[in-house]
């Protein structure tokens, strides 16, 4: 059966955060998983955690400036020792919050920089964080996001992010696959997760409904169908992995909205 992590960036924002581990727990999710836990000390993360009996099962390594627009570090020529400080503070915290697996978003292509100058930086900066993650038993994640939601974005499509997986060779190097995401891009969801999960190149899911990005029982998916999708080549393939519920709640900031979207959750709780 599909584990479900809740996504607190998104999810319950009628809460200030650190609130949100309980309100998660109450409502019957496991794991969490979030964009960034800079802002707060190890410790405090790890206190929530521990006292809601969550795990964290993912969260993003530092982006550059976020506030200014950056979405990551990892294909930008020059900003190369800026991301591996990034990726040994996320490690850091995956140590501390014992979390497996962390994410080094790509970035956004800068104007007048040649392709293969991008990939050459991407690689190399991938292969790097691999290798440091690997010897704290961390997986490193990698996202195709849709350029309608971050317009420029490097890494768009499941093919280009197993193909450099493949190509890197690293065990622990693994693709963050958002079927919200894929859907915007490409569709074709289910043959995509038929293709994909049985090469033990997934290392994680990430799920909106398409294309506001509220729960998965609105929109165009049929995410109930692709739940069950998932269960059965799990099953045949051994994968154990989570699914972040990266989405907008619809009933937004008022109270009690997020846990009155849950009831596509209440069968797979």
């Amino acid at each position: 059966m599909p584990q479900f992590a809740a996504n607190l960036s998104m999810m319950y924002p009628e809460l200030e955060f650190l609130d949100r581990f309980e309100a998660a727990a109450r409502d019957g999710f496991r794991a969490v998983e979030y964009l960034f836990p800079y802002a707060y000390p190890p410790a405090e993360l790890a206190g929530r955690l521990k006292a809601n009996g969550l795990q964290q099962v993912l969260f993003n390594a530092p982006p550059g400036h976020w506030d200014r627009g950056e979405r990551g570090l990892a294909c930008l020529p020059g900003r190369e020792h800026e991301f591996r400080e990034g990726v040994e503070r996320a490690l850091a915290y995956a140590q501390a919050l014992a979390c497996p697996r962390v994410h080094a978003m790509a970035g956004l292509v800068p104007a007048g920089t040649q392709p293969a100058t991008l990939r050459k930086t991407y690689v190399d900066n991938l292969r790097w964080a691999a290798a440091q993650a690997a010897r704290h038993g961390v997986d490193l994640l990698i996202e195709p996001i849709n350029t309608r939601d971050i317009p420029g974005f490097y890494l768009n499509r499941q093919d280009t992010a197993h193909d450099l997986v493949a190509e890197i060779g690293a065990t622990n190097l693994k693709v963050q696959m958002d079927l919200y995401h894929c859907q915007i891009v490409e569709g074709d969801v289910a043959m995509k997760i038929r293709k994909y999960l049985p090469t033990g190149h997934v290392g994680h899911f990430q799920l909106a409904g398409v294309p506001e990005r509220h729960e998965p029982d609105i929109g165009e998916l049929n995410y109930e169908y692709l739940f069950g999708v998932i269960d059965e080549v799990a099953g045949q393939c051994g994968w154990t992995g989570w699914i972040g519920c990266e989405y907008k709640p619809r009933l937004g900031t008022q109270p009690g909205g997020t846990s009155a979207g849950l009831g596509w959750f209440k069968r797979w709780r």
